[in-house]
C-alpha cells in the first residue's frame, strides 16, 4: 500500500515501530562490536600461538576463532544494513507525515 493512501494515524504507529526496531538493531550493533573486538583478539592470539608452537591443535584453535571472528562481522555487517535500511524508511516516512501536514 502506497504511503499517499495512509491515513495519518497508521502513519504514526509505523514511525513509532520503525523507531522502536531501529533503537533495538542499535542496541544489538552496539554489543556485536564488543564481542567483534573480543573474538579478534581472540584471533590474534590464536594466530600468534600458531607460529610460536606450529602443532596441529593450535592451528585447529586458529581456524575456530578465525571462524568466529568472521560470523561475528558478517552478523555486525547485517545489522549496520539493517540500520540503514531502518533510517531510509523512517525518513521517508517522516517525510510523508511532514507533506500531508505542508501541501
Amino acid at each position: 500500500m502506497s504511503l499517499a493512501v495512509l491515513p495519518g494515524v497508521v502513519i504514526r504507529r509505523r514511525i513509532t515501530e520503525v523507531s522502536r526496531r531501529l533503537a533495538r538493531c542499535r542496541q544489538e550493533l552496539q554489543v556485536a562490536e564488543e564481542q567483534l573486538v573480543h573474538f579478534s583478539d581472540s584471533e590474534a592470539d590464536a594466530h600468534l600461538r600458531s607460529l610460536v608452537s606450529e602443532t596441529p591443535v593450535a592451528d585447529r584453535e586458529l581456524r575456530t576463532a578465525a571462524r568466529h571472528a568472521a560470523a561475528m562481522t558478517g552478523h555486525r555487517d547485517r545489522l549496520q544494513a539493517e540500520i540503514s535500511q531502518l533510517e531510509e524508511r523512517l525518513d521517508e516516512l517522516l517525510d510523508h507525515l511532514s507533506s500531508r501536514r505542508n501541501p
